[in-house]
């Protein structure tokens, strides 16, 4: 690993069960000049298992603007340097972004070497749609606020993740079934990897009752995957309908001739504006 510049790695680790870590990952653990952590002694348990013994450099929310220049300068040296996190893919809900773009506007490579993401392991077995979704990260802390966010996403079809806290995840809930309704479907993933995993479907108002039945459900690291909004089925237009709609826009134009046979028929207008679209010229 001898360059002129040095290379940042961003390096996933597991998150929980600690097989769960790539014979790439060890490889350039064990190689490079110094591992940037966001918990060096969260981080040191993982090495010390694995008999890796490296500098460390404390990189955290409250310090990174602040420091990411001093390990840019490092790599500048001709220093390796492996970023990780606590756990999973570093820079997903954790620090990271600052030091990534310092880097690429500097000049240094950037190679990520992956790995374990609880966001994406808890998607894959949740059995919601996984073929498009929107990772949201931790809603906020008070109820407004998280209420206005939740709001802002009424109309999202697309799968939701969500990273909640074992002390929020019952209220996290509550509001969730305020916002989006009780019979919306979600998934908890609690404790993925590990001992105690747990992934449990119901309706938004079933799960947090279960939730409520047993303390010990509440706790761990959590994510929540929730089903987008379902989709409206197509009215289906019956024969005369479409006859007096094809005829009236032969004299006027389409919107209007669909207000005429939506009024006529009991449809609504945008459902045959939209089929006079899709089937006249």
């Amino acid at each position: 690993m001898n360059n002129l510049t040095g290379i940042l790695y961003i390096v996933a680790t597991p998150i929980g069960n600690l097989q769960d870590i790539t014979q790439r990952a060890l490889s350039v653990l064990q190689e490079v000049d110094l591992i940037a952590a966001e918990d060096t002694r969260h981080s040191g348990l993982l090495l010390t298992h694995y008999g890796i013994k490296k500098p460390f450099f404390a990189l955290h929310d409250h310090n990174e603007q602040q420091k990411a220049h001093l390990l840019v300068d490092k790599l500048q040296q001709g220093n390796n340097i492996a970023l990780i996190s606590d756990a999973g893919t570093p820079l997903i809900s954790d620090p990271g972004y600052h030091l990534v773009r310092q880097c690429r506007q500097a000049g240094i490579k950037v190679v990520p070497v992956p790995g374990a993401c609880a966001a994406i392991t808890a998607l894959c077995a949740s059995g919601i749609a996984s073929d498009r979704f929107c990772f949201e990260g931790f809603l906020p802390a008070k109820t407004k606020a998280r209420c206005d966010k939740l709001q802002n996403l009424v109309e999202e079809d697309r799968t939701l993740i969500f990273y909640e806290s074992t002390h929020r995840i019952l209220d996290t809930l509550a509001d969730v079934e305020q916002v989006l309704g009780g019979e919306r479907y979600v998934v908890l993933a609690r404790e993925i990897t590990k001992t105690w995993e747990t992934i449990r479907g119901d309706s938004v108002a079933n799960l947090r009752q279960w939730l409520q039945e047993d303390a010990n459900r509440t706790k761990g690291e959590m994510v929540l995957i929730i089903e987008g909004k379902p989709k409206q089925e197509e009215e289906e237009i019956n024969l005369q309908a479409i006859k007096a709609l094809k005829l009236l826009t032969e004299e006027l134009p389409l919107k209007k001739a669909s207000a005429i046979v939506a009024e006529l028929y009991g449809y609504k207008k945008n459902a045959l504006y939209q089929y006079g679209l899709e089937h006249f010229n």
